[in-house]
């Protein structure tokens, strides 16, 4: 069938519907629409672009040299591109994807309407937990070593990425490696599941009269959402931390642990490091994604005169780049986290706040002491993603989710 051999080849409703009714209302020349109502058209769906944008489009569209396009070039542009190209050709079009690579930074995927009409927005959910789970399960190691590294490396104590895996296989044996990843991986569905229903609630009560969001508020509501789910699962980011960190014998389980830190520590201990935590998402998302538009726009302005599709190698660079440039600037507030979360933990340690544990870590270790760990977090990102993205696309083709 057609749906079998061209899978990702069909008209985008809400584009054909929106390019149906500006072409329906075009008050020069009804049936045929130019780039001001390109603008219109694109506004509609909550997507805001430039003249000179708009002109691309209309160049890549227009077959015949009128400088206005009518339906049937309307149609046959979208029919006839892939998914990703449409997607390409839009000045504000999602590209964060559901998946994992074990930060809890991002802010939440978006869903259209007819993916929640079909229900593929929970199979892309349970998809996107269960790749998820493989990839952190396969990058644990490495999740420990960053945090071993942020809480014990020092001036005095100069760990590297060798000494901190031999340090950990000599006190725990190689099964040491994946401690803390029982609720790592735990956590996954719970803080998936309150950040989608939180985003819709907020994108409810943001939108008003409005039809859709701009980018900026969907930002606003994205980091919000983040926030919120994040206040609500936090003890398990605790106990993440604890339990990582832990000595052979130390607790004899999850529950151990909490139990513990509610005896000794009480229940504000749950919530250590919440507002380094919580002010970690505004840079993390913000420069990732002001950084993945100058980027992508400094691209077409400088090498693509006559298309708006800056092509998927190049959204894949300006991904790379902003995310890593959203994670150097959140990082020093990652790592007080962690510190804030293990101070109790931490025989002789100093039982700082977030600004005394900041000045504290300038003043011994300098500015590099903000970034401590931070080799062994960017070598597990290519495995993180590349686990993610083969077992995502499988856990959507066995759920039946055709695309995204």
């Amino acid at each position: 069938s057609r749906g079998q051999r061209y899978p990702m080849l069909f008209l985008d409703p809400l584009i054909a519907a929106s390019g149906l009714r500006i072409l329906e209302a075009a008050p020069i020349f009804p049936g045929h629409i130019d780039v001001s109502e390109i603008q219109q058209s694109f506004r509609a769906l909550g997507i805001s672009i430039t003249l000179e944008q708009a002109e691309k489009i209309l160049h890549s569209m227009d077959r015949d040299g009128t400088m206005t396009i009518d339906w049937q070039e309307w149609r046959d542009h979208f029919l006839l591109h892939s998914l990703e190209n449409v997607e390409d050709v839009l000045y504000f079009w999602k590209h964060s994807t559901v998946l994992d690579i074990g930060e809890c930074l991002t802010v939440p995927d978006e869903f259209s309407k007819q993916e929640k009409l079909t229900g593929m927005w929970w199979k892309q959910l349970v998809a996107g937990a269960v790749a998820g789970a493989v990839s952190r399960t396969g990058t644990a190691p490495l999740d420990r070593l960053k945090v071993f590294m942020q809480v014990h490396a020092s001036k005095t104590n100069r760990l590297n990425i060798l000494g901190g895996l031999r340090s950990m296989v000599l006190e725990g044996g190689i099964r040491s490696l994946w401690r803390g990843n029982g609720i790592n991986v735990l956590k996954i569905a719970p803080e998936s599941a309150i950040k989608f229903m939180a985003y819709e609630q907020i994108k409810r009560a943001i939108l008003g009269q409005q039809e859709t969001l701009h980018v900026q508020e969907r930002f606003v509501a994205g980091s919000l959402a983040g926030a919120t789910a994040q206040t609500i699962i936090y003890p398990m980011e605790v106990l993440k931390t604890r339990l990582t960190l832990r000595r052979t014998g130390q607790y004899k389980g999850l529950l151990d642990c909490a139990r513990r830190i509610l005896e000794r520590e009480g229940p504000r201990a749950f919530y250590r490091g919440y507002l380094p935590n919580v002010l970690g998402i505004i840079p993390y998302a913000g420069i990732d994604l002001a950084v993945y538009e100058t980027l992508k726009n400094w691209w077409l302005q400088q090498y693509s005169h006559d298309s708006a599709d800056p092509g998927i190698l190049v959204l894949l660079a300006c991904g790379t780049i902003s995310s890593t440039c959203g994670q150097i600037a959140s990082y020093p507030l990652a790592l007080v986290r962690t510190r804030m979360q293990a101070q109790a933990s931490i025989e002789g340690g100093p039982q700082l706040s977030m600004l005394g544990l900041l000045r504290h870590i300038l003043s011994q270790e300098g500015m590099r002491g903000l970034y401590r760990g931070i080799a062994p977090n960017f070598m597990k990102v290519i495995p993180a993603v590349s686990i993610s993205y083969v077992v995502y696309e499988n856990m959507k083709q066995a759920l039946g989710v055709t695309s995204r």
